[in-house]
């Protein structure tokens, strides 16, 4: 009987083994096929992503599941949400045997959690992440020596940004010679208004480079960056007529440096031609007191007022000295540089952009001195002033286009770079070269750096490349966005950068990029779409020698995107999430701390204390950076028709100066920490008259940026330029032309029969926007006017009573193009409810009013709006008069504005017409077949106003402007 029950136990163990064997094997079968069922489905920024599994494995005295996909999943941005989603799901997928095991996801030979962002929250990941070491992945590679350029003139220390820091940055494609079709085109096609070749300038030029400089980082980009079209290059070879070139020996000598150097020519330059091989270039040897220093002055002519870049050129030798002091002097004010001669020589080397004054002095020059801390020489080459016409030929002929709408193979050739750099097809395909160039400059450029090591090339320590694309592709609906993507490249040179760090460190980039471009315009904007992060083999990713990545910002085929894309709070917001990716990116790279830039100061304003000017501001918390605070400001100003100065660091959100009497002062402030500093707030001005009649507020109330006006409705879709061209940050490039074809059935097509298709007639101009510069026009015209003294406050200070408007017997207020336009992302008013209550007090007490703007009743049209302009600006909107009309008549004279699509100054489409409210009555007239009402004008006994439907700044003679304050001051006051 023992037996029997022995072998009965024996029997029953194997039996339930077995079962629990093939019970096992159930679950895996059932656990492998929801996996791959759940790999093959997945989906992720709206898209689905062509994965499988390859493997999985099962350790039971580990208690781990290792899956396996294939590489397809790795192109996609991970978040720490996004990660433990997929965990979470995957849990869910296992047999409830396996639910306490750890999970592992592997693509393309890493751990899903490995691919997240360095700066995401690993501790609530399901799985740590591996780091890299104390060093950062540049371990010890770094460059210690001084940067290429220094601003000395910055009155704040960077410590916490991106100083030293040298990155190529570029926008994508630009004109270029087709051999095939014997002409010179677009790379992109004219959509929307504007083409991939011009629009990706208007992120780089007005917002991503400045946001890097502001941290401190030397930028170079393979494109022209300038949108001057003049161009004045002082050389000791050719000197243009009119303009300057002049060397004064001190102790040491100026005479001929060896080798080549630059020497332009008149005419075309055809391919092949290098000017840094045509001339010549001078030296001296340093010396170590100014008192016996020598000197190049550069004195240019310049044709027409205006902002222009200042690029150098020298010779990079032997002895070279990395400390040569190049001083800028901009309409009187001297901004002085230290350029580091021993890398870089040979080509243009960008200093900065500055306000220049039209015409020949010693106001507007560039001054080289051989005063150095080292023994050595300095070497001179020649000066530019300006970005300039394209001047290659292709086919016999250049573009036509400024050099800024050329792509950057030409733009290499004119600065100087070897022909194999620019021209890998020997002049077959200009397309090509094209694309090639902007990574191939960079190397040039770059090579024998710490990061580029085993290259020949100029040494400057380039260590970071990206290039801002916009992308094709459009969603059916018309109503979705299409989003940004990356595209980085690993499988190249054994998948190591030149420096021999692993190409892995691009994928991270990329795929940051877009991570923080989600979480910043989603909280910006409530929503923003990412395509995913993908590794291909292009050149821009492919070439570069150190870490690189494509950001396509967003599809320029989709209406949605491109509605945004136009917006420059849009373009803001998108750069600012850039340069923080990049700070983090290459800080982390060097294991070193970093501060991000603040954001601008707000509520900026001026009052009089005696002779003395009161700047009065509030710095901005930015909640999603808590270290952007501002830690103080650094405050410009600008004395009468002079530029502004270099500016004056101070701690706390007040700034108080003496006046000196009867002088125009402008001033504006940034917010500095340890990062950077910010963009600068609106210019304001302030006056001071000893035996002054009376004290005049000018008030700033045009903040508006927008995209063109808008059609969106079942039928048609686009941008309609011609009732509204939008309002530009300063200005804009972007416009290629008006856009011809609205249907929304020809959603995704070709050529002129898609929907988008846009004319050519603005390519290559500059459309004036929004500079901020406009209180400075309106203080000019009123110190002109009498014996007045002038204060200033920007509309958002008034609105929040933070400057009393009764206490001035009258108020200017600048209201320039601001408008609800129903379209912008952010929302403006040309009277906002705030503004308009503060305004009927100013009238009960007794004040006069000067109101100008070009929607200040076509904007006020319904409910307490329009009471408000009845009550108080005693008028009504009478419609709009288009921008054919150009001239105003009242005072017994004709008068011209700025009408239309301007390069000099921003303009309106269309202008108000007024009517008067009795007893007020038309004061000026449009000059169009009915004499429509251009102002309304109003004396009582207690309240007088004047509103005009034109901006007041918009007149277009300076003169005449002046000419028409002193009528409307005499009339509001005497």
């Amino acid at each position: 009987m023992i037996r029997t029950a022995r072998l009965t136990i024996i029997l029953l163990t194997l039996a339930i083994g077995i079962n629990a064997y093939a019970q096992k094997a159930s679950d895996q079968r059932k656990m492998i096929s929801k996996v791959e069922k759940y790999l093959e489905k997945y989906k992720s920024e709206k898209r689905k992503f062509k994965t499988r599994m390859l493997d999985i494995s099962v350790d039971d005295s580990a208690r781990t599941i290792a899956i396996t996909a294939d590489d397809g999943f790795a192109e996609q941005t991970f978040t720490r949400v996004k990660v433990n989603s997929v965990y979470s799901d995957l849990r869910k997928k296992l047999p409830k045997v396996y639910r306490d095991y750890t999970i592992t996801l592997i693509t393309r030979g890493k751990p899903i959690e490995d691919y997240l962002p360095k700066d995401e929250d690993s501790a609530k990941v399901s799985k740590p992440r591996q780091e890299h070491g104390s060093g950062g992945f540049w371990g010890n590679i770094d460059y210690e020596g001084n940067p290429w350029v220094t601003n000395m003139s910055q009155p704040y220390g960077i410590t916490k940004g991106l100083v030293g820091r040298h990155l190529s940055i570029w926008a994508s494609h630009g004109m270029y010679y087709s051999v095939e079709a014997d002409k010179w085109k677009w790379q992109r096609p004219e959509l929307f208004t504007t083409a991939e070749d011009l629009f990706t300038s208007t992120f780089t030029a007005p917002y991503l480079i400045p946001m890097l400089e502001n941290a401190g980082a030397i930028v170079f980009t393979p494109r022209e960056r300038d949108w001057q079209t003049n161009e004045v290059i002082v050389d000791n070879d050719t000197k243009p007529w009119g303009s300057y070139y002049l060397e004064t020996d001190g102790k040491e000598d100026w005479e001929q440096a060896p080798d080549a150097g630059f020497a332009f020519h008149g005419g075309v330059y055809f391919d092949g031609e290098n000017p840094f091989a045509a001339g010549t270039a001078r030296m001296a040897a340093t010396v170590r007191k100014a008192e016996d220093a020598s000197t190049v002055t550069y004195r240019p002519t310049i044709p027409q007022a205006g902002k222009y870049a200042v690029y150098v050129s020298y010779k990079t030798l032997d002895k070279s000295v990395d400390d040569a002091t190049y001083t800028v002097v901009h309409k009187g004010v001297e901004t002085t540089f230290m350029v580091n001669q021993t890398m870089g020589g040979g080509t243009w080397v960008y200093l900065g952009t500055f306000n220049f004054d039209a015409g020949c002095s010693d106001a507007n020059c560039v001054v080289l001195s051989n005063v150095s801390g080292s023994k050595g020489v300095v070497t001179a080459d020649a000066v530019r002033f300006g970005g300039g016409m394209g001047n290659i030929a292709r086919g016999g002929v250049t573009s036509g286009m400024p050099r800024f709408a050329e792509g950057s193979r030409y733009y290499a050739q004119w600065a100087g770079m070897p022909y194999e750099t620019y021209s890998i097809y020997k002049g077959e395909n200009d397309y090509k070269d094209d694309i090639n160039s902007r990574s191939t400059m960079t190397n040039y450029l770059g090579g024998g750096s710490p990061f580029m090591p085993t290259r020949y090339g100029l040494k400057v320590p380039i260590e970071l490349t990206l290039a801002i694309h916009s992308d094709a592709g459009y969603a059916k609906d018309g109503e979705s966005l299409y989003g940004s993507l990356s595209i980085y490249t690993t499988d190249f040179n054994d998948g190591l950068l030149d420096a021999g760090v692993s190409r892995d460190v691009s994928g991270v980039l990329a795929r940051t990029l877009l991570a923080n471009l989600t979480t910043d315009i989603s909280y910006k904007f409530g929503k923003w779409n990412t395509r995913g992060s993908y590794n291909r083999n292009y050149s821009e990713t492919r070439l570069p020698a150190v870490p690189s990545a494509i950001l396509e910002t967003l599809s320029h085929q989709n209406f949605p995107d491109m509605a945004w894309g136009m917006d420059p709070n849009f373009r803001f917001t998108f750069c600012r999430s850039v340069y923080k990716t990049l700070l983090r990116f290459i800080c982390d790279s060097h294991d070193c701390p970093y501060v991000v830039t603040p954001l601008t100061p707000v509520n900026f304003r001026i009052s009089l204390d005696g002779n003395k000017a009161v700047l009065r501001w509030e710095g901005v918390a930015d909640p999603q950076e808590k270290s952007a605070d501002p830690t103080g400001f650094i405050v410009y100003t600008a004395v009468g028709d002079g530029g502004f100065d270099n500016g004056v660091y101070v701690k706390s959100a007040e700034y108080v100066t003496n006046l000196n009497p009867d002088m125009v002062y402008s001033f504006k402030v940034s917010a500095a920490n340890d990062g950077g500093i910010s963009f600068p707030t609106e210019t304001l001005c302030a006056r001071y008259t000893p035996d002054a009649v009376a004290d005049i507020l000018i008030i700033d109330g045009f903040h508006r940026l927008s995209a063109p006006a808008i059609v969106d409705d079942s039928l048609w879709q686009g941008f309609v330029i011609g009732d509204d061209i939008g309002v530009p940050y300063g200005g804009s490039v972007a416009f290629t032309g008006a856009q011809l074809v609205f249907d929304r059935t020809k959603m995704g097509g070709n050529g002129s029969a898609g929907m988008g298709f846009s004319g050519n007639e603005l390519a290559g101009h500059v459309v004036a926007g929004n500079e901020g510069s406009h209180v400075r026009t309106h203080a000019d015209a009123i110190a002109a006017a009498g014996k007045y003294n002038i204060v200033s406050a920007s509309s958002y200070a008034v609105e929040k009573e933070k400057t009393d408007i009764t206490r001035y017997p009258l108020v200017d207020l600048v209201l320039g193009l601001e408008r609800n336009d129903g379209h912008s992302l952010l929302m403006y008013e040309a009277l906002p409810k705030a503004l308009r209550l503060q305004l009927r007090t100013y009238k009960h007490m007794g004040g006069a009013l000067l109101v100008s703007g070009a929607y200040v009743a076509s904007d006020n049209g319904s409910g307490e709006g329009k009471a408000f302009l009845a009550d108080v600006l005693m008028l009504r909107s009478a419609g709009v008069i288009r921008s054919d009309v150009d001239s105003l008549y009242g005072m017994n004279m004709s008068i011209p504005y700025y009408n239309g699509v301007c390069t000099e100054h921003y303009a309106a489409s269309s202008y108000d017409t007024l009517d008067p409210v009795a007893p007020a009555f038309t004061a000026m007239k449009y000059y169009d077949m009915s004499l429509s009402g251009a102002a309304v004008a109003y004396r009582g006994d207690m309240f007088r106003t004047f509103t005009m439907g034109v901006p007041f700044e918009c007149i277009r003679d300076g003169q005449k402007r002046r000419m028409v304050m002193r009528a409307i001051i005499d009339f509001l006051l005497k």
